[in-house]
């Protein structure tokens, strides 16, 4: 449980670093589990394009679009009291040119309700994001495997591996940071380089596949709760099975209705 209610804001990520305390960010979708996050106590819940594939049963989050993205975060930041919200800009929101990302990141402030916006990729957006925080959106960077450009990765693969991608990879982190980008997520890198990363920014990193050392963490929930009967990347640890609790509790009712156990009869009652 959160040792305070007071809610979350940008600048407490920063301090959070400062202080080695660790941020917790996981995904979310509704406002009912992003009511139930918050109780939890998690620190920053993500409306991510990854609904695309657990929660409109796509294979990438290439087919999500803004308005799917405005629909979701509206709904999260229904829920959450405390946590930061932090919404995805989804697939060609913010690579076209810089008026467009602007106004689609103003879009998922101003009506979805979110309180930052998080961009993928490296150098290609950079101008981009220092345009974004120039006009007051909190930004949050993407490195290492970034899913919408799957196709150009050839797959869902494990990235900077090799020492020149590392310093690609650690260039357009500073970039990010020297942009005004508030925090950058880590995804599916050696966790060398994840702490090379972590050490030479200000600015905490958030990693998921990346090891122990950066400064927070982030799964996608639909994975930590066994909601997704999709494959799980090797680094998704399992915490619940609620898959298997919600057929069993389906089947159970399907066999009462079906046998006529529910609802009961009432106690004394007249045909």
């Amino acid at each position: 449980m959160p040792a305070t209610s007071k809610p979350v804001r940008v600048p407490d990520l920063k301090d959070r670093k400062k202080r080695g305390e660790k941020i917790v960010m996981l995904t979310a979708y509704d406002a009912t589990m992003a009511r139930l996050l918050d109780r939890a106590g998690v620190d920053v819940l993500l409306v991510g394009d990854s609904l695309g594939m657990v929660i409109m049963g796509c294979e990438t989050t290439l087919p999500v679009t803004l308005e799917a993205m405005l629909h979701h975060t509206r709904a999260v930041t229904r829920g959450a009291r405390r946590a930061l919200v932090v919404a995805d800009m989804p697939f060609l929101t913010c690579q076209t040119s810089i008026p467009e990302a602007v106004r689609n990141a103003g879009r998922l402030i101003q009506e979805g309700g979110a309180a930052a916006v998080k961009v993928e990729g490296g150098r290609p957006v950079i101008e981009a994001v220092a345009r974004l925080v120039e006009v007051g959106i909190p930004v949050m960077g993407h490195l290492g495997l970034i899913p919408q450009s799957v196709h150009q990765l050839g797959g869902f693969r494990r990235q900077a591996r090799d020492e020149q991608d590392a310093e690609v990879l650690l260039r357009d982190a500073k970039a990010l940071e020297s942009a005004g980008a508030f925090a950058l997520v880590l995804e599916s890198i050696p966790a060398h380089v994840a702490r090379e990363v972590t050490a030479a920014l200000r600015i905490p990193t958030i990693g998921i596949g990346a090891g122990p050392h950066c400064d927070g963490q982030v799964l996608v929930s639909y994975d930590i709760f066994g909601l997704y009967e999709g494959p799980l990347p090797p680094f998704v640890k399992q915490y619940a099975r609620l898959g298997e609790t919600m057929v069993a509790a389906a089947e159970a009712f399907a066999g009462d209705v079906r046998q006529g156990r529910y609802p009961a009869p009432e106690a004394g009652a007249r045909e």
